[in-house]
């Protein structure tokens, strides 16, 4: 298997992933504060990979020079992690999934800023169809809507947070130095977890934790282990393999493994709109993978 399918294939596990923290975190959002909530699960993930990187000798001292890079790759995590969550107490899990479809556009434009990495037109057309297909469930598939941009408390704060994802993509490759897969999860974890536990001190103190629903911890261990550990592992290992812009482009894949969690969960499924966004964004992950980069 070459490096570029490896990356294709870490790149789906994380769409897989990712999908299950956007349908468990709409039934715990309104449970806990945002910031609680991803201080504890960035303190177990942060636990469970040094385990990890323990049991496998792979960090390395190296993995921490500089700790100022992590600090700010750390806060971009966090912002769109606490975003998410916050954009769930009033967004349902699909539409603030498609939200997360932007990201592809977004990464490459900030692909192109920071490393000069290219678009090919056919590359461009299916980030275009993508974005489309996002629009479209962000306003509801309502032109009137649409042109007083009237935009859902959720989905707009959920965009902001798709923003801060979109720039981690290429300052990950940036910043990477030659760290360890392991050591520089851990390290952007820990950096995460102490720029929550500053800012988000008050709200953390608040929570009584003894008596949290049961919901919250099944939330909290599933996006510590699964949605974060693995999912920034697989991330960081794809962006050194794939360029940025085909490295989110497995986003589009999201919002469709969300509604088949939705399903399970015993929720109906979307209406046409939502499912009609959802056909453009599969579209245009086809398109992309199969598009050459320049």
């Amino acid at each position: 298997m070459s490096e570029a399918a490896r990356g294709h294939l870490a790149m789906l596990l994380f769409s897989v992933l990712v999908a299950g923290s956007f349908s468990l975190g709409g039934l715990a959002a309104n449970e806990i504060a945002p910031i609680a909530l991803n201080f504890i699960r960035f303190v177990c993930a942060a636990a469970f990979v040094a385990l990890l990187g323990w049991a496998t000798g792979t960090v390395r001292r190296t993995d921490f020079v500089a700790p100022w890079r992590y600090l700010i790759l750390g806060g971009l995590f966090c912002t769109y992690f606490i975003a998410m969550f916050e954009a769930l107490k009033t967004a349902p899990p699909v539409n603030t999934a498609v939200v997360f479809t932007l990201t592809p556009l977004m990464a490459a434009g900030f692909g192109w800023l920071l490393l000069r990495q290219r678009l090919t037109p056919p590359m461009a057309l299916a980030l275009g169809i993508g974005g489309i297909g996002a629009v479209w469930v962000i306003f509801r598939g309502d032109l009137a809507a649409l042109m007083a941009f009237e935009v859902g408390r959720g989905e707009a704060i959920f965009f902001f947070g798709a923003v801060a994802h979109a720039i981690y993509i290429p300052l990950s490759r940036m910043m990477n130095r030659g760290a360890s897969p392991f050591g520089y999860t851990l390290s952007v974890l820990i950096a995460g977890a102490l720029v929550q536990g500053v800012v988000g001190a008050p709200a953390i103190a608040a929570t009584d934790w003894a008596q949290l629903p049961p919901i919250v911890w099944i939330t909290v261990f599933y996006t510590a282990f699964a949605a974060t550990s693995f999912t920034f592992t697989l991330v960081y290992y794809a962006t050194l393999r794939l360029p940025a812009a085909k490295v989110m482009a497995y986003t589009y894949l999201t919002p469709s493994w969300v509604i088949l969690w939705e399903v399970g969960l015993g929720n109906p499924l979307p209406s046409a709109v939502v499912l009609g966004g959802v056909g453009l964004t599969i579209l245009s992950l086809g398109m992309l993978l199969g598009a050459r980069e320049a």
